[in-house]
């Protein structure tokens, strides 16, 4: 486990030095925020515009960080090589997966709470701290449902043909979950059923004070064995040739 948790932290550093990470992740969610978030007086969710911002752009920047980033960089490192460098070190063979999901929740930490202290700010987003703690978890957690599909996706495709892959699947959630601008009718509907969309009425149930469906909670559980799924059948059909 103590090698598994260095290789954790060497991906940190490194993430930590990557400017598509700092833009996507850290610099989009805050200028939109800043930009549109602190403007609008709409009500969104039963809750302030504000509110219902916050919360969309800690889940754009933290899901963003965790898939984006991780599933090119692990389809080129599979290319590379490295991954079957490190099965034939003294490391378990889970260990590589376990770093990389380790080092998405640990980079998705700053967006999110970069972005709730804008809200608390800059937004006046008043609420309990019981509140903040929950909505912060909400978001983080959420992010591994995307961590788990970034292993999918880098495991199963080549380097340059995951970008697209994973850009297309990220922002067809992020339409569909409104995260850019509140959905309704019958789009609503069919968003419902994405993550994206059950992290973020989950938050602004969680900032209106109302209680949180169970049904919504289920559903970002089934999303996370799925993504979990896929990614363990991506892993092992490609045990051999990695």
């Amino acid at each position: 486990m103590h090698g598994t948790l260095l290789l954790a932290r060497a991906e940190i550093s490194r993430l930590r030095r990557n400017k598509r990470y700092l833009i996507t992740t850290l610099a989009l969610p805050i200028v939109l925020y800043l930009l549109i978030g602190t403007r609008a007086k709409d009500t969104v969710y039963g809750v302030d515009f504000a509110a219902y911002y916050m919360v969309a752009m800690a889940t754009f920047g933290s899901f963003s960080g965790a898939l984006m980033n991780n599933s090119v960089r692990i389809a080129q490192e599979r290319k590379e090589g490295w991954i079957r460098q490190l099965r034939l070190t003294s490391l378990p063979p889970n260990a590589y997966v376990i770093a990389k999901l380790l080092a998405a929740m640990a980079i998705t930490i700053p967006s999110v709470a970069i972005v709730l202290l804008l809200g608390r700010s800059v937004g006046h987003v008043h609420m309990p701290i019981g509140s903040w703690i929950s909505i912060a978890l909400v978001v983080w957690l959420g992010a591994l449902t995307f961590a788990a599909l970034a292993v999918a996706i880098g495991y199963r495709f080549q380097p340059d043909q995951v970008q697209p892959i994973a850009m297309l699947i990220y922002f067809v959630f992020i339409i569909l979950g409104g995260v850019f601008f509140p959905l309704g009718g019958l789009i609503q509907k069919i968003g419902e059923f994405t993550p994206t969309y059950e992290a973020v009425k989950i938050s602004t149930d969680l900032v209106g004070g109302a209680s949180v469906p169970a049904g919504l909670v289920a559903g970002m559980v089934v999303w996370l064995a799925i993504f979990i799924g896929f990614a363990t059948l991506s892993v092992r059909a490609t045990a051999e040739t990695v």
